[in-house]
């Protein structure tokens, strides 16, 4: 059988309304989804029972005053201090809004503080309030000591540019150079050897009768020393200069001066000295000094070289039959041959009257048996050159291993004598057993 068709006023059943118990528990379960999440909390207010309905539309606006309340907070938190303060009057935005006015406060204070009004106070924030206040009175502190030491900054940059006048016054007058040379362009910036009316610049260094050789040298140089002294030769001409390099400030601009004075002079007296301390007079070569100092720099660095001492017989005898000039003549020809042999860097030295030391670097005992052989050979060819004397000597080589030696100069030369002593005993035996053969 068919259903009989329902109209339209059937068909629109009104909401049934719920008991009292049932109204309670929906009201309780929207106030906790307002609390939970305001936005998302819902209550159709016409299913309550009469009775609860106003409470209903009660929670209703306390809804929409949570949502204004959450949108507030969370701007506010943001620090969005551009937003009106809300026209509720409700308590719950007493705080709120006394935060936010607080802020507003601090925001103008804290620029008014980067201003360097450091007088702002911040009062009733409890521990904000102590560390706020505590701050601007540090930054104050701070400010009054920086300004103490810009004083003295001050102070001191007028002492030093007044002695920078003082100094060049007094270098303009003098022989020495002064180069100003900027730190980062390499730019000479003053020189007082400038021709008059010369422009601040490198470009008059160009043309100057009294440019520097070493100039090249004194615009590249950098050090991180705040003071040195140092010194630069120049090879072409053989001049040597001392240099007084230190940083300045000139004219705002970061440099370095160089005062240099030419010490060629000096240099070439101190050398010509060195070599009359170290240099024997008779016959031109190294003195014991000489060799005392340079082998013990050979022993400190433990290096390898070759000691060849050489005992000159004949000298007392020529002394005393022909006199002392005819003795120096026999030693020079001796010391002559023997340089004449060797390269002019080793080192041949005089340690006594008739007694010397050849010095080679590395082991080659093998080279000096060979042309100690060659001296004597020579040598002897000279005989007409003393009288016709028989001319004569002994040596001995010892090669210094450097990393193993630990005998001083004195031992070693101790050693080769006992070598050269050991020659003579054999020589004078075997002179002997050849007399008493001819007798």
């Amino acid at each position: 059988m068919e259903e009989p068709e329902q109209g339209p006023e059937e068909s629109q059943q009104e909401p049934q309304t719920l008991g009292m118990e049932e109204s309670c528990q929906q009201l309780t379960q929207y106030l906790e989804s307002i609390l939970h999440d305001a936005g998302e909390a819902g209550l159709d207010v016409s299913r309550l029972a009469p009775a609860c309905r106003g409470l209903g539309e009660a929670l209703r606006s306390f809804q929409a005053l949570a949502e204004e309340l959450v949108s507030y907070s969370t701007q506010l938190s943001k620090g969005d201090l551009s937003q009106d303060f809300p026209e509720n009057s409700s308590c719950l935005y007493g705080g709120l809004k006394n935060l936010h006015a607080n802020l507003k406060h601090l925001t103008w204070q804290a620029k008014q503080v980067t201003k360097g009004d450091y007088s702002q106070k911040v009062l009733h924030l409890g521990e904000f309030s102590e560390a706020f206040n505590t701050m601007t009175q540090q930054l104050k502190e701070r400010e009054d000591q920086l300004k103490q030491k810009i004083q003295l900054a001050q102070r001191r940059a007028e002492i030093i540019e007044s002695y920078t006048d003082m100094l060049v016054e007094l270098l303009d007058q003098r022989d020495e150079w002064l180069l100003v040379v900027d730190r980062e362009t390499r730019e000479v910036v003053h020189c007082n050897k400038r021709t008059r009316g010369g422009e601040e610049g490198g470009s008059y260094c160009d043309s100057c009768q009294h440019r520097l050789p070493i100039q090249p040298r004194l615009l590249e140089w950098d050090a991180s020393e705040r003071y040195r002294i140092w010194e630069q030769e120049e090879e072409e001409r053989g001049g040597c200069y001392r240099i007084i390099s230190f940083p300045i400030e000139w004219k705002e601009r970061a440099s370095w001066v160089h005062i240099v004075m030419d010490v060629t002079a000096e240099k070439m007296k101190a050398r010509h000295l060195s070599d009359q301390i170290y240099q024997d007079t008779d016959t031109g070569i190294r003195n014991r000094l000489f060799l005392d100092e340079f082998m013990g720099q050979i022993l400190r660095e433990r290096q390898d070289i070759t000691l060849c001492y050489l005992d000159l017989e004949g000298v007392s005898d020529i002394n005393t039959a022909y006199g002392r000039k005819v003795g120096d003549a026999y030693i020079q020809n001796f010391v002559e041959i023997v340089r004449k042999n060797f390269r002019s860097g080793d080192t041949f030295a005089r340690i006594q009257d008739d007694k010397f030391c050849l010095l080679l670097t590395g082991n080659v005992k093998h080279l000096i048996e060979r042309k100690m052989d060659e001296i004597l050979d020579t040598f002897q060819r000279d005989d007409d050159r003393v009288f016709s004397h028989e001319c004569n000597f002994k040596y001995s080589i010892v090669e210094v291993e450097g990393e193993s030696n630990m005998l001083t100069l004195d031992k070693l030369l101790k050693e080769a004598e006992d070598i050269v002593q050991k020659k003579k005993r054999r020589h004078r035996r075997k002179r002997s057993s050849f007399e008493l053969q001819d007798w």
